[in-house]
């Protein structure tokens, strides 16, 4: 049987990183190539994608998670367009993994922290499986929103994980800001939202992990930009709040620190 992981402790729902993936920060620069045309980039990307990582994505989230998605019939009219969909980050793997299969046979692309590509072996095929990392500096940015351009007039998916860093099985919604929520306005997309609870298993202290979809959401047309975006984050946010409350069980315990337990967390370092 799995073991019940030791307690994290943390000090800011926002910006702490857990675990941190890279002591070196990964640069997304101007010179970073977020696609290509070729050929041959383009058979690479088929081949890794669907001959290799969908099955062993396949076989990862029923075997290691047990991975049930309730509620995919919520996409099917919306097989021509396409959308945004914004969901909590609590899997390191998973989260690249367990998202291509609730939209399948549409196409997947997630906009990831460039520390994701520190990962060991996944890192350097993220962006070879949909992985779009945030740019560092402003010279980058055009280049990050074409891409995102790109995607969505082909009717693709584009994943947004509004948490910004990966929190290990962490079963509550952290708060996140509205920022990301200004893509499905600009480009008058639906948006819709996942979230990933953990429920008991019958024979193991680790969960399965349940995956609600719901949508789509829109911005009431009637309000300013800024409220519109702050409007569309509220319903996403409210609606994800509610579907955690079915996870079952707490797998690893995060624990907000003060003076007491942070001295006990630098005393375990």
């Amino acid at each position: 049987m799995a073991k019940k992981k030791e307690p994290i402790y943390y000090k800011d729902e926002y910006s702490d990183v857990v675990p941190a993936l890279s002591k070196e920060p990964i640069v997304i620069d101007e010179n970073y190539k977020y696609y290509h045309t070729s050929f041959i980039k383009k058979l690479t990307h088929f081949f890794w994608l669907r001959i290799v990582f969908t099955p062993i994505a396949f076989l990862y989230s029923k075997i290691a998670h047990h991975h049930k998605i309730v509620n995919k019939k919520l996409l099917k009219n919306f097989k021509h367009t396409g959308y945004f969909m914004y969901a909590n980050h609590t899997q390191e793997i998973g989260d690249a993994f367990m998202p291509h299969f609730l939209n399948f046979p549409k196409e997947d692309f997630f906009i990831i922290h460039p520390d994701n590509l520190a990962l060991p072996f996944l890192g350097r095929l993220l962006p070879t499986l949909g992985g779009i990392p945030l740019p560092s500096n402003a010279k980058a940015f055009k280049n990050f929103n074409d891409v995102i351009e790109k995607r969505i007039r082909e009717r693709k998916c584009v994943i947004v994980y509004p948490e910004a860093h990966v929190w290990p099985y962490y079963t509550g919604i952290r708060p996140f800001n509205d920022t990301s929520f200004a893509y499905p306005l600009k480009y008058d997309v639906p948006t819709f939202c996942f979230t990933n609870t953990y429920q008991k298993r019958r024979f193991s202290k680790k969960p399965k992990i349940v995956t609600y979809i719901d949508g789509p959401f829109y911005a009431n047309p009637d309000l300013s930009p800024k409220e519109q975006r702050r409007h569309l984050q509220e319903q996403v946010y409210e609606c994800m709040c509610e579907r955690s409350k079915n996870s079952s069980v707490t797998f690893i315990e995060y624990i907000k620190s003060n003076g007491e337990n942070a001295q006990k967390e630098e005393n375990e370092q």
